[in-house]
């Protein structure tokens, strides 16, 4: 990020409100210092891990968190792009252009931005004690038929 000098907002206040996993802020800062201008970069899980110190799971589990809180978006195997409200520019002009193009919903700034983080993370917390559940149900039904 050596040539990126502008940012469009200072986000680090609006994300320092958000509950992030600890690993999630520290795979955020690494993303941000090797993006691109506009904040898309290629880079897979195995290094963000090794760059870190942390295991792929736990950069999973980070990223996850981070698609969750809009503040990263994986568009495919190793290739993310940062919010444009975190990503770095060349010019004000080009940050100023990124920011008035992305729907409002997704601004860091806008009214809710918090609480919609934390209803996707309880929507995600539910979606993963169905599974538990839907999984124990079928070993139950599974343990009956080899009983019976």
């Amino acid at each position: 990020m050596s040539g990126l000098h502008f940012a469009a907002v200072n986000a680090e206040g609006i994300v320092a409100d958000l509950d992030l996993l600890p690993a999630a802020y520290r795979v955020l800062l690494k993303v941000r210092a090797h993006s691109e201008p506009g904040g898309r970069i290629e880079i897979d899980q195995v290094t963000i891990a090794q760059m870190l110190g942390l295991s792929r799971a736990a950069v999973n589990a980070a990223l996850r968190d981070l698609d969750l809180a809009q503040l990263v978006k994986k568009k495919r195997p190793g290739v993310y792009q940062l919010n444009p409200m975190l990503a770095g520019y060349l010019s004000p002009e080009d940050a100023i252009a990124a920011v008035k193009a992305m729907p409002g919903s997704e601004r860091l700034n806008s009214p809710g931005f918090v609480e919609h983080y934390r209803r996707a993370v309880a929507a995600y917390q539910g979606q993963l004690t169905e599974k538990r559940r839907r999984r124990e149900d079928a070993k139950r039904r599974q343990n009956l038929k080899a009983v019976s």
